[in-house]
């Protein structure tokens, strides 16, 4: 029912997938920790034990036990500001702390972020202290390219910007470029030339592959024809 309730919603006000998506998840949280509520007083009332007894003594051990439950606090507050504020949303690659990845689930408590080897993180709301979400906006597909030194420069980047252009014609995930920017770096040995390219977002990876593999084949045919 929840489900189908936010379809309804995302399809009449327009809201991006993603976030229907985070406020369905949490809903259901929610909603998971009240039905576990109702059943453990309708059980002890099925039982004999009076419920309305053990609220009350637990109004006053909920006084003692305050201080230690400010954790679960403040993971809440947390939660619900960075909702409020739509900072981040279901399927958004985000990095906080020491961890990056896709966003899963956002919970009252923890919020559970999928890392790229496949790994879950459970991140308790409150110790998201600072958050870079990486899926607002068109994102920059880089790629550093090393030479010889005793390439002709000019000639090189030439050559790559061909391939980079030839590499990408038609693909509509490359929102702007590819572009060699120049020499980035150099040394006694190599020369490192840099291919910069704004693409639609999470395609960065894809884009970044594909142009180096067009850089690889056309260096590679360089090297067999000099020699």
């Amino acid at each position: 029912m929840i489900h189908t309730i936010f379809e309804r919603y995302q399809a009449r006000e327009k809201v991006s997938s993603s976030r229907a998506k985070t406020l369905e998840k949490l809903i259901k949280n929610t909603i998971d920790y009240i039905l576990l509520f109702i059943i453990i007083v309708t059980a002890l009332q099925m039982i004999g034990i009076h419920v309305t007894a053990i609220l009350a003594g637990a109004g006053i051990i909920g006084l003692a036990i305050g201080f230690g439950a400010q954790g679960l606090v403040s993971d809440v507050v947390t939660g619900f500001f960075l909702l409020l504020e739509k900072q981040v949303d279901v399927d958004d690659y985000i990095t906080t702390g020491n961890f990056s990845g896709i966003v899963e689930q956002m919970g009252l408590r923890t919020t559970q972020i999928r890392d790229f080897d496949g790994t879950l993180h459970f991140i308790p709301n409150r110790q998201i202290i600072t958050l870079s979400n990486h899926s607002r906006g068109n994102m920059r597909a880089l790629v550093d390219i090393s030479i010889s030194n005793e390439e002709d420069p000019d000639k090189m980047i030439d050559i790559i910007q061909t391939a980079c252009i030839e590499a990408v014609k038609g693909n509509l995930d490359v929102v702007e470029g590819p572009n060699v920017v120049g020499v980035e770096a150099f040394d006694s040995k190599e020369i490192v030339i840099r291919v910069l390219a704004k693409t639609k977002n999470g395609k960065q990876w894809e884009v970044e592959r594909i142009l180096k593999k067009a850089i690889a084949n056309v260096l590679t045919k360089r090297v067999k024809e000099s020699n």
